[in-house]
């Protein structure tokens, strides 16, 4: 091979190379920040919707008509 096709293919390899970089669109961490592939604005999304602000809201209200009910029930005689 003479010298000019060894660059010809070495040029070659590299620019396959670089190609196949910029495709595949993995994540890269730089600056301390995680950058996202370039895919994330075709990805689609999951929605999770906001839940109640105390985890246990119906153990609370149950608990809170316990004690409603106790209080109430401190004024009859049986």
């Amino acid at each position: 091979m003479s010298g000019s096709k060894k660059r010809r293919g070495s040029l070659l390899a590299g620019c396959l190379l670089l190609a196949c970089l910029g495709m595949t669109g993995c994540q890269v961490y730089t600056g301390g920040q995680t950058l996202p592939s370039p895919d994330y604005l075709s990805d689609d999304v999951q929605y999770f919707p906001a839940g109640p602000e105390m985890k246990l809201a119906r153990e609370a209200a149950a608990m809170q008509v316990q004690k409603q009910e106790m209080a109430a029930g401190q004024g009859r005689t049986y």
